[in-house]
């Protein structure tokens, strides 16, 4: 089984009933996702564009994204979320948590001026190694890269999340 991160955005307002019922959030979560999985399999696509999707997932990502955002000091933890969700329960690999709107915002600022590359600065693999990054298999240089499209992919998330005035509820499933 492979541990996912996984976000969901939703106005202040549901953010708000989110905290007050976990419950409905996940229900909410599920229909709306499974929506947008059947919607876009009927459309020949892989899924929405993360600028215009309500779910969005850094796959397996989740820990190497980690392991560089903290050492850039980023000011949001973008991948756990920061506050939790309520009393919810798990959601696979833990409770849920979230980000408000204005945590949001300052996370697509801080993301849209970070590069991946700037990210990359200085880490070897054997770091990745050592620091038991999920999901291991650091063997050279080129496998670096491999988060590349998931990092773009939660920039331009979070660029839209905070666009449109939106939190976001972040777990690993």
């Amino acid at each position: 089984m492979s541990m996912i991160g996984e976000y969901f955005r939703v106005t202040a307002a549901q953010l708000d009933r989110a905290i007050e019922d976990p419950d409905w959030a996940l229900a909410y979560i599920e229909d709306t996702f499974d929506a947008e999985e059947s919607a876009d399999s009927m459309g020949g696509e892989d899924g929405p564009p993360p600028a215009g999707a309500r779910h969005f997932s850094t796959d397996k990502a989740w820990h190497l994204l980690d392991f560089l955002l903290r050492r850039v000091d980023f000011p949001v933890d973008v991948v756990h979320g920061e506050n939790p969700l309520g009393d919810a329960g798990d959601w696979g690999y833990g409770p849920p948590c979230h980000l408000p709107v204005d945590r949001v915002r300052l996370a697509a600022e801080a993301l849209s001026g970070l590069t991946y590359d700037r990210l990359l600065d200085g880490v070897d693999p054997r770091d990745l190694t050592a620091a038991e990054i999920y999901p291991l298999g650091w063997e050279d240089s080129a496998s670096l890269d491999w988060a590349r499209d998931w990092f773009a992919g939660l920039t331009t998330y979070f660029e839209a999340a905070a666009r449109d005035g939106h939190a976001v509820v972040v777990w690993l499933d």
